[in-house]
């Protein structure tokens, strides 16, 4: 009897490997913590501690259950949260970041529903600096082209192609919820092709409406980085890695019609005349060199030009951006890290905010059109 009673719990165990082996919840996070200097918020040179910059604070959880036939069940929810008071980010969601659940299938590809990034965070952002390895401080202007992620789209359908010799594909649609069916909707494709060191991408977003509701695809409560009655993204860039060395260069043009303000700096209605339309074109280029497989450096340089159209007339401002990093891995899960940021506004003035320098993740705008915003962090993931 003894060894019976020894042996059942052996075999209980035994028959449950199989079946853990096809079914896990991975418990996963990151925390980004530093001090940020910047010399000019309105005339005063601000020291703070922010959370969340080269990668947002978060904790998620993901998992797969295996269904036999090559078909999977898959979901992750993801939060984010600030780690200096605990608040949860994203407009205060528990899962802000993804929220998701869908189905992977080896020959067909992936089907997933819920709140998700869209297809320029999906492939094109990866070519940039902010959307790879710098994030918040190197994001084009007021993050027009949403690389780094001031939006995620919510009741959106996603659908992810499987790898065919390096080129994979996708795209989205993000219902309104709403009676009206285009108001606040979203949609978006992309793909990118990846072979050795090379990889292309490029992607395309509409948006009506955005902000303009809180339940649609782009939430007027902390998503829409714009107020605006249409958003269309468009953009392309490759990534090219020898050796230790890996260059950049991207390009995105962003187009708002009737815009009315931005979460960054707030309204930009001018003082006359009414904003028919607004719009971005960045230039990226931005390398990396790993000098040793736990130091890395990495350097950005952005020209943005805006056109700024009005019923009495238009005016073109200019934004040259400067960023530069230094990161150094003191584990497998621990670095710290050391950035530097600097913008310049030039050109025509539009009247608005528009016209002062932002870098984002600044305190706040600049009272001139420059300014220069510094970071030293440590970051841990888990």
């Amino acid at each position: 009897m003894k060894k019976m009673k020894l042996l059942l719990p052996a075999l209980t165990m035994a028959i449950a490997v199989p079946a853990l082996a096809q079914n896990a919840v991975t418990l996963y996070g990151v925390i980004d913590e530093g001090l940020d200097f910047t010399n000019n918020v309105r005339g005063n040179k601000v020291y703070e501690l922010q959370s969340g910059y080269v990668q947002g604070s978060r904790w998620g959880l993901k998992g797969a259950e295996d269904l036999g036939g090559g078909l999977k069940a898959v979901f992750q929810l993801e939060n984010g949260f600030n780690v200096n008071n605990g608040a949860l980010g994203q407009g205060s969601r528990m899962f802000g970041r993804q929220a998701y659940v869908g189905l992977v299938s080896n020959n067909l590809g992936t089907v997933t529903l819920g709140r998700q990034y869209d297809s320029l965070v999906d492939y094109l952002a990866q070519t940039t600096a902010n959307g790879n390895w710098a994030g918040y401080l190197f994001s084009h202007p007021y993050d027009n082209d949403n690389t780094d992620n001031s939006f995620r789209v919510n009741n959106t359908v996603k659908y992810t192609s499987p790898s065919f010799a390096g080129l994979q594909f996708g795209g989205t649609y993000s219902f309104s919820n709403d009676t009206n069916f285009a108001n606040n909707r979203q949609y978006s494709v992309g793909g990118q092709y990846a072979n050795g060191g090379l990889l292309v991408a490029a992607a395309y977003l509409q948006a009506n409406n955005p902000g303009a509701t809180t339940g649609g695809a782009i939430s007027s409560t902390g998503d829409s980085n714009f107020a605006a009655t249409r958003l269309r993204i468009f953009g392309a860039g490759v990534n090219y890695t020898f050796g230790p060395a890996t260059v950049g260069f991207a390009y995105t043009n962003t187009y708002f019609s009737q815009p009315t303000s931005t979460e960054y700096v707030g309204s930009i209605t001018p003082s006359t005349g009414t904003l028919s339309s607004l719009r971005f074109q960045n230039f990226e280029l931005n390398g990396k060199y790993q000098f040793t497989p736990a130091f890395f450096v990495g350097a950005m340089y952005t020209y943005t030009r805006a056109n700024f159209n009005t019923t009495t007339g238009n005016s073109k401002p200019n934004y040259q951006t400067i960023g530069l990093m230094a990161d150094y891995n003191l584990s497998k899960r621990t670095d710290v890290y050391l950035q530097g940021a600097y913008q310049h506004v030039g050109g025509d003035k539009t009247g608005t905010a528009l016209d002062v320098a932002y870098v984002p993740g600044a305190a706040d705008v600049s009272s001139n059109r420059s300014q220069l915003v510094t970071r030293v962090a440590i970051r841990h993931k888990f």
